[in-house]
Formats: C-alpha cells, structure tokens, sequence
C-alpha cells in the first residue's frame, strides 16, 4: 500500500509544479483535494492487487469476490466524485452511461451521480447573474423560484417568470466550475497515469482526452445555445421534436435562459401511462431523431439520458413531443467516418460478415473487429453472425454481453483507446439510448432497424450523387435510392400486417371456423 502511495505521489510531483502558477489554488484546499483523491486510488488500487492473489483464476469464488472488489471500488470512485464535485462528477456519469463497456458493478452504481450532483447556493446564484447580466434578479424576472429543477455536475437550473409574462427555465453556472476545470482535469491525466503503470490492462487514457477537448465547449453556454437553434433547423421535419427557444438577451457564457418545457422522463413508464403516451411511439420517434443526426448529418447530441429527454402532450395540439434538453455535448462526425459507420451499421442489419470486417477495420478496430462490432450492437456474436435485425434481443444474452464487459475489460480498453475519437461519444450515447429501450422494454422492436436502414440508404445516396459527374448517373442515384426505400417501406408494413390486432382475430377465426 505504501509503495502505490508513493507511486501516485510521485505522478503529483508534476501536477503540483504544473499548479504553481495557481496557487491560490493549493493554499486554499488544493493539498487537502490532491490528498484525498491520491488516496481514495491508492486504496482502490491496492485492493485490486491483494485481493485475488489466495483465490485460483477463473473458479467461482473468484468471479463472486472480483464482483465484490469491483463493487466497492465502484462506491470509493462514486464517493470520491461526490466530493470533488465538477468535472469529476461529469467524468464519473460518463463512465455511468458505458453500460456494455463497463463492469456492471461501476455502470449501475455511478449511475446515482445523475441525482446527486452538487447545489449552488441562491447567494452564488444571485453573484454569477449580477456578474454576467449586471442587473439584480428583481430587475430581470418578476419571480424566480429558490429550488432548482434540477442541478447537473456544471450548473443548475431555475424555474422563473419574465416581466412580459412568459415562464424560463435558466441554466446557471456553478460559480467555481470555470476556473476548477482545467486542474481537476489535470489530477485526473496523473492519477490514470500512475494506475495504468501499475495495471498496464487499465488504459482509459481516452477519458482524458475527452474531457480535455469537450469541457470547454460544454463550459460555453453560448455554444449551447447555438447548437440548440442547428438542430432545431436540422430535424425541423420531426413534428414530434421540441427544443426550447433560447433567449438570447439574457443569455452569457455561464447563463442560459430559455423557454420553458415540462415533461415527464423519458424513463418515466408511469407518467407515460397517465398521459396516454405510447413507449412504442416514443422509443420509434428517439430511433428516427437519433439515425438522422448520426447517419445523415453528422451532428449528433451526446447526452440522452433520462434526465435530458422529455416526453409530454403538446398544450396545443396534444400531440406527443419528447422535448430535448442540454446542448452542450455534440459530436461533430467527418464525412469519411460517418460513411463508413453508415456501411458498417448496414453489414451488422444484414449479417454480412465480410462487411463486418471490412469496415471495422477501416474504423480503428483491427483485428478486435469481432469485439468492436459486439460493444456497438450490444449483441452477441452469435446474433451479429445471423445479423440483428433478424435475431431478437434476449434477456439471457443481455446478460451475456455485461457480464462479458467484466471479462474483456483489458480488450474493451485497448479497442478504446485504437478507434477514432469520434467514436467515444458514440459509443456512450448508443449505450444511453439502449438504456431508455430496456426501460421502455422496447430493445427488441425491429422499428430502430428500419428507421437506421433508411436513414443510411439517404446518406449513402446523397455521397453518391455529390460525386456524380452527369445529370443521368445522378437520376440512376436517386431512383436506385427511391426503389430501396420504398422496398423497406414495403416489408415495414408486412411487419405492422403481421403484428396488427386484425391479422391475429382472423387468424382465430379461421382457426375456429377449421
């Protein structure tokens, strides 16, 4: 134990000459939280390597007590997030949402970081507004309510009232996040330094990475904003898609007003069902919204969970909505990456395993391409082999792939850190959407097949036509495009045929009548 101490506080050395220029930082509680954080990974790390060394590799006590060192490493790292607050309370809810990539011990306890992120004070609520708006909130808002309706790692948000009437929601900073982030960040890159030179298997430096290039963005509530009005634009044919307006004039980069929506979530059966809202419909409409941004633009939010995805009857037209909220994580897809994902997906629907191969590798995978195309479908490699669409999810071989992501986690971690960046995110929210699907008990539904079926044969097409060199090869394009859509309209309505409550009453009938 005493010997990872040393190990860890050695990688600290260059985290403190690092912080020198802060510090402000380290006489005012900055030894206390290096301590702490050093510690509660010395201990984590030493259990790991004491634990097993009297126990026999691969017997059944070895796989319930590895459960348990994984469970209460999983309760230290939670602790540890809850007290560092910020950005550790937002790296340990992306760990969160890795359902099929981490033990489930890590997955199911971080999880709970959702609701138990941190609350501003209404003092330093009041500062950030004054500071940012330059007004007191008396002038801004006629009312403005105490308690938040919810508070995230970054920030917080309040219910409030307008002076010309209209109701916002306003998403506040937490006021010492900004200038926490880039040193907890750089706490983080030393300590998953030293583990993995103690654990070489344990190679997450990819989290880093991440958090490096996307707090910043996540930190520029104006960014928010912006990428709340492209989507907006982008998936304005979704009747069903509602994101609220923004109010620019009272919006900064720490403060951002918007209209405001209420809903149930998205996970939320019970509200869904006094509401007479559909889960077939909502599960089908999150399967459309997310095939477009992923496979026809590019541009894809990647933070759906629970708590960021609404679902309500419009006021107006009592029409079901799922109101999408916190637009501050976006993965920006290029051209070329998003093609070859849109091949790879159409190889997995239809079991072509050459194609498996083939565009697994051009993604990073290598020779772990039977491993990366089970963490992206969730699926067996058995049901990857007969091609998803075709071989419903079972509970059985649910349980098959988590457990899976504790015995592979040395393979999953190299696999993460060989593919593209872009696909990290991806990943995560891949695994967020299949989380809300088993929620809403709606994984084996064919209808997210069909919807991404038809959203890569557009974006295919449109690549093609965007090479073109005559008005015929484009005509060919589209016509080729039209016939392949409207053969999967075709067998989408075979499917609602044989499902439909007629089709099994003249079934009985018939059955009655012979």
């Amino acid at each position: 134990m005493l010997l990872i101490s040393k190990v860890l506080l050695l990688d600290t050395r260059c985290l403190l000459l690092h912080c020198k220029v802060h510090s402000q930082w380290i006489y005012t509680g900055g030894f206390k939280f290096l301590h702490h954080t050093v510690q509660v990974t010395a201990v984590i790390s030493y259990d790991y390597l004491t634990a097993f060394k009297h126990v026999e590799y691969g017997t059944e006590e070895y796989w319930a007590l590895k459960s348990k060192v994984h469970l209460r490493s999983a309760e230290r790292l939670r602790d540890l997030c809850c007290a560092n607050r910020g950005t550790f309370i937002k790296v340990g809810q992306h760990l969160g949402a890795l359902d099929y990539l981490l033990p489930e011990e890590y997955t199911s306890t971080l999880k709970v970081l959702h609701s138990r992120a941190p609350q501003s004070t209404m003092e330093e609520i009041q500062q950030v507004i004054r500071e940012d708006l330059g007004k007191e909130l008396s002038e801004l808002f006629v009312s403005f309510e105490e308690k938040p309706q919810g508070a995230a790692s970054l920030a917080q948000v309040h219910k409030a009232v307008l002076h010309d009437g209209r109701t916002v929601a306003v998403k506040v900073q937490h006021p010492k996040v900004q200038r926490q982030s880039s040193k907890d960040i750089a706490v983080i890159e030393v300590l998953l330094r030293a583990v993995h030179w103690l654990f070489p298997d344990f190679a997450f430096m990819w989290l880093v990475e991440e958090a490096k290039k996307n707090m910043p963005l996540e930190l520029d509530f104006l960014n928010e904003g912006r990428n709340a009005e492209k989507v907006t634009k982008m998936l304005a044919h979704f009747p069903f898609l509602k994101v609220p307006v923004i109010h620019w004039h009272l919006s900064t980069k720490r403060i951002l007003t918007m209209e405001f929506a209420e809903g149930g979530q998205v996970n939320d059966r019970d509200y869904m069902k006094k509401h007479g809202i559909s889960v077939n419909e909502i599960s089908e409409s999150l399967g459309k919204m997310y095939s477009e941004m992923i496979f026809v633009h590019g541009f894809v939010h990647c933070d759906p969970h629970p708590g960021n995805v609404l679902v309500r009857k419009c006021p107006q037209s009592k029409k079901t909505e799922i109101v999408l909220l916190d637009h501050g994580l976006y993965q920006v897809l290029q051209p070329d990456f998003r093609l070859d994902y849109c091949r790879l997906w159409q190889a997995l629907i239809k079991g072509d395993m050459p194609g498996v191969e083939r565009y697994s590798r051009r993604l990073g995978a290598g020779a772990l391409y039977p491993l990366f195309a089970c963490v992206l479908t969730a699926r067996s490699w058995t049901a990857v082999n007969a091609g998803i669409s075709s071989v419903p999810v079972t509970h059985s071989e649910d349980v098959e792939i988590r457990t899976n992501a504790s015995l592979y986690l040395p393979q999953i971690s190299e696999l993460l850190n060989r593919v593209p960046r872009q696909m990290l995110l991806l990943l995560k929210t891949n695994d967020l959407l299949r989380g809300i699907e088993t929620t809403l008990q709606t994984r084996a539904s064919s209808s997210s097949f069909i919807n991404m079926s038809r959203c890569c044969i557009r974006a295919m097409a449109r690549h093609k036509r965007s090479k073109a060199q005559s008005r015929r090869r484009r005509l060919q394009i589209t016509l080729a495009e039209s016939l392949s859509l409207w053969r999967l309209y075709m067998y989408e309505l075979f499917l609602w045929t044989k499902g439909s409550m007629l089709v099994h009453w003249l079934t009985a009938l018939l059955s009655y009548l012979h």
